[in-house]
C-alpha cells in the first residue's frame, strides 16, 4: 500500500492532495496541519470528491503513527502573505524555519523511514534543515528545487519557437528563487543548440520570466498551486514507480555544499544519482552565486 502524509493543508497543501487523489498516485493520504478544524473540512471534502470516481484513495485526519506508516512525507506549511508583498522567497525562512522545528523532531519521533519532499519556502535551505533536523539521510530529503522554474522556462520557450514545452530539453538550477538562472549553454530541442533558434535578448527575458513568473501569479490570484502541485506529484510518482527519473530537484551536492536546485535521479529510494552539468564561464559565475546566497540563508 502506497501511503502519503502532508503536512501543511494552505492553498498548495491541499491542491497537492487533491492532484494526488485526481492522479491516483497513493492508496492513503493522510492530513496534518495545526489547525484541526482545516483537517477535518479538506478530509471530508477530498471524501466528497471522489463519489462516483474509479478508485478509492483512503483520506484521513492524521495522527503521528500515520506518519511512522508513510512512504512519503511532503511538508508545505507557509505563510503566502508574506510574498504578497515582497518579490524574495528568503524573507520567509524567519517564519518556516519555525515549522521545521515544530515537526521535524515529531517526525523524527515517529520512526519514520521514508523519504521527505518538501515544498516550503525558502526550499533549498528548508530541505536541508530538514534533513539536518530529522536526522534522515541526505538521499531521503527532497525538495521541488526549480521544477517549477523550469517547467515555466519551457514554456516560455514553447512560445517562441511554436512547440510543445515536453520538446524542451533543459534545466533552471540554483536557488528556487532570485538568483535561479537557465543553464542556456544545454537548453535545446531535438539535440539542436537553443542557441541556433534564440539570441541573447530573448534568453534574458525568458529567464526573467522564469524567476518572477510565481510572483506574478501571486499578484493575481494570491497564492500559486497548480505548477507546485504538478511538481510535487512528478516527484512523488517517480518514487512509488521507481522511475529513476532526471528531475532538477533540491538535492545535497557534494560539489556545491549544500542543498542547490539541480538535475537528480530519483527513484524508490530517493536520489540516486547526483548529476551536475558542465557549465560555461558564465553560468559556473551563477551557480556560484546562488551556493552562497543558500549558504548564506542557513541556521546559524
Amino acid at each position: 500500500m502506497k501511503k502519503v502524509s502532508i503536512i501543511g493543508l494552505g492553498n498548495v497543501g491541499a491542491t497537492v492532495a487533491h492532484t494526488l487523489v485526481e492522479r491516483k498516485l497513493c492508496d492513503e493520504i493522510a492530513l496534518f496541519d495545526k489547525k484541526e478544524g482545516l483537517v477535518n473540512a479538506e478530509t471530508t471534502d477530498l471524501r466528497d470528491g471522489m463519489v462516483r470516481r474509479d478508485g478509492n484513495i483512503e483520506i484521513i485526519a492524521g495522527k503521528k503513527s500515520d506518519l511512522a506508516s508513510s512512504d512519503i512525507i511532503i511538508f508545505a506549511p507557509g505563510d503566502i502573505s508574506i510574498l504578497q508583498n515582497n518579490s524574495d522567497r528568503l524573507e520567509e525562512f524567519k517564519y518556516t524555519k519555525t515549522c521545521v522545528e515544530e515537526w521535524a523532531p515529531i517526525i523524527k519521533d515517529s520512526g519514520f523511514k521514508g523519504i521527505i519532499v518538501s515544498i516550503t519556502n525558502p526550499c533549498d535551505v528548508i530541505a536541508e534543515y530538514m534533513q539536518k533536523l530529522t536526522d534522515l539521510p541526505k538521499e531521503r530529503v527532497i525538495g521541488t528545487g526549480t521544477i517549477i522554474d523550469t517547467a515555466r522556462m519551457k514554456n516560455a520557450v514553447a512560445k517562441y519557437v511554436g512547440l510543445d514545452p515536453n520538446s524542451i530539453d533543459g534545466y533552471v538550477i540554483g536557488e528556487h528563487g532570485n538568483s535561479q538562472f537557465v543553464a542556456w549553454s544545454k537548453v535545446s530541442i531535438a539535440a539542436k543548440p537553443i542557441r541556433e533558434s534564440l539570441d541573447e535578448k530573448t534568453f534574458d527575458q525568458i529567464e526573467e520570466a522564469a524567476r518572477m513568473k510565481g510572483f506574478e501569479i501571486i499578484k493575481g490570484k494570491g497564492y500559486t498551486s497548480y505548477g507546485i502541485a504538478n511538481a510535487t506529484a512528478i516527484i512523488v510518482e517517480t518514487i512509488f514507480t521507481d522511475a529513476k527519473t532526471i528531475l532538477p530537484v533540491s538535492s545535497y551536492s557534494s560539489e556545491a555544499g549544500c542543498y542547490i536546485g539541480h538535475p537528480a535521479a530519483v527513484g524508490r529510494n530517493g536520489i540516486i544519482r547526483d548529476i551536475h552539468l558542465e557549465l560555461n564561464e558564465k553560468e559556473q559565475e551563477k551557480w556560484d552565486h546562488s551556493v552562497e546566497t543558500i549558504k548564506n540563508t542557513r541556521p546559524n
